[in-house]
């Protein structure tokens, strides 16, 4: 059996922040109670459905494009215009990263960190998935 991914680290210049930020967007649960120092929070879905993130503080500022980004999609029942209008009330910002004319959202969080705001939903994705395979 392959080892199953736990979590996703975040650097952050403010985890507890950051994380609450993240934790609103997601609608997601604390992993445990944070601690007051602020060194890390870690947030889950309150299913176990994913891997939690986890935001560590670091000294260093973000100067480049990240490597590995998030890829959220709009929920079932939304639309990406929808998620997207909330998403941008909740601060996040659209981003060039040199992307071009595409069918997704390039936004930054508060602390710059890149993410994509993807078109279809779960079920959407999950109906073409079942008719490509059916042929």
């Amino acid at each position: 059996m392959p080892p199953v991914i736990s979590q996703l680290v975040i650097d952050s210049a403010e985890p507890h922040t950051l994380a609450a930020w993240w934790r609103e967007v997601l609608d997601w649960i604390y992993a445990w109670e944070p601690e007051d120092d602020g060194v890390e929070v870690e947030i889950a879905p309150p299913d176990g459905s994913a891997a939690n993130l986890l935001f560590l503080r670091v000294s260093e500022v973000k100067v480049a494009k990240n490597r590995l980004h998030i890829d959220l999609r709009p929920p079932n029942g939304s639309s990406q215009a929808a998620e997207l209008e909330r998403l941008l009330s909740l601060g996040a910002r659209p981003i060039d990263i040199g992307q071009g004319d595409v069918t997704w959202h390039v936004l930054a969080d508060p602390e710059g960190n890149e993410f994509c705001l993807l078109k279809g939903t779960p079920a959407e994705v999950a109906a073409h998935m079942a008719q490509q395979a059916a042929g």
